[in-house]
């Protein structure tokens, strides 16, 4: 089925799909990474704080981090 993609504003928040290759540690490390350079944010010390557990402390840090605008689906 083809539909059409929603308007997407501005405003929107950006939503990564755990289940999907962008939600590989890897790829949240390389958006946080991304994200803090944007925000103009220093990234080592939260690129440390992402590795330093497992996959759930990963995405934790992530959100408590991004969460004010990307969405974390799984």
């Amino acid at each position: 089925m083809i539909r059409k993609k929603p308007h997407k504003r501005k405003e929107s928040p950006i939503v990564i799909d755990l289940t999907g290759p962008d939600g590989n540690a890897f790829a949240l490390l390389a958006y946080a990474k991304k994200f803090s350079q944007t925000l103009n944010r220093p990234y080592e010390k939260l690129l440390e704080e992402m590795k330093s557990g497992d996959y759930e402390n990963l995405i934790k840090v992530f959100d408590n981090e991004f969460g004010d605008f990307v969405i974390l689906e799984r």
